[in-house]
């Protein structure tokens, strides 16, 4: 796997677009801007508004930026802003959750410049089969994260972790190397590999591993350390590195079930996201990550019986959900 490192020079003429305004969305707004980018959000929103920002860094020390928030909501064309401000924009991070992929971008589609490249980066796998379709000339990456940040309101996120960053080629046009400087320059932690979907598959495994199993058992992760998980926690892994081979990715095996419980013992006082989603009564993405793993084998024809038991319990869990 070859990597890229950065060897950017902080710029203000690189228009960045972030799509979604949740907690990594925001995080990745003030890491932009300290390079001296200045990058906007498109959000479902209503009227183009300024917004104040607070971030709260791990060591509590606290600042505030001011944000342009531009809506995907149709406008007649004369008064569209976010079609204005995205004719030149050069790079769209999409940072919603997986299953409001398709949708969030499809609500900004026809307003993409035709040299416009676009990152994903959510949780799972999935989404960017589905986008790679849909685009002409533009370019799409996908990344993973482990940077950690949480809302303590709706404008004012505080970061909870420092993690690395993985970001890589999917389809399309490359991203040119002026622009993945600018990423990797601002992002801390950060590289561009190639390839990249055998980093995604990795960080999949830690998901299917973890985030259903805490989802329903109501733990934290550190819970799933105990034995009897083993078995079940290994299947989970067992289903995934076979699909992956069928995909034409090579894991192995040990090495991501030893990862698989590094993780569960670094973060083990963590509350997984999909525990919180379903604490919250929310919709997980249970759907690109377990459910991922049961798409892809159904196409090659193959049974993941672990994975599937584990994505209906989740989504049965949902159907119980309050209108």
């Amino acid at each position: 796997m070859s990597t890229h490192k950065s060897r950017f020079t902080s710029t203000s003429d690189t228009k960045v677009g972030i799509l979604g305004a949740g907690a990594i969305g925001q995080l990745l707004f003030h890491q932009l801007t300290a390079t001296g980018c200045a990058p906007y959000f498109i959000t479902r929103g209503g009227n183009t508004r300024q917004q104040t920002l607070t971030f709260t860094s791990i060591e509590n020390n606290t600042s505030n930026l001011s944000a342009e928030l531009f809506s995907s909501v149709s406008q007649s064309d004369t008064h569209d802003a976010l079609a204005q401000v995205m004719r030149d924009t050069q790079v769209i991070i999409v940072c919603v959750k997986a299953y409001q992929v398709n949708e969030a971008i499809n609500s900004i589609l026809t307003r993409i410049p035709k040299d416009c490249h676009l990152l994903l980066l959510h949780n799972g796998m999935g989404p960017h089969l589905q986008i790679e379709k849909q685009l002409s000339t533009q370019g799409l990456s996908v990344g993973t994260t482990s940077q950690g940040a949480l809302k303590l309101a709706t404008w004012h996120i505080q970061q909870t972790g420092c993690g690395s960053s993985q970001l890589g080629h999917a389809s399309g046009p490359q991203l040119p190397n002026r622009l993945k400087d600018l990423l990797l320059s601002a992002i801390p932690q950060s590289q561009w590999c190639e390839p990249v979907l055998p980093l995604l598959w990795q960080k999949l495994a830690i998901n299917a591993a973890i985030n259903p199993l805490t989802a329903i058992e109501q733990c934290r992760n550190g819970a799933l350390a105990d034995i009897r998980y083993r078995p079940i926690i290994e299947m989970i892994i067992s289903e995934l590195v076979e699909v992956a081979k069928l995909e034409g990715v090579e894991l192995d095996k040990l090495v991501l079930t030893n990862r698989v419980y590094e993780v569960i013992k670094l973060t083990a006082n963590n509350f997984s996201s999909m525990h919180q989603d379903v604490a919250n009564k929310r919709q997980t993405e249970v759907g690109s990550i377990n459910g991922y793993i049961v798409a892809r084998a159904r196409v090659h024809h193959l049974n993941c019986k672990t994975n599937e038991d584990l994505y209906n319990q989740i989504t049965k869990i949902e159907s119980q959900y309050p209108i």
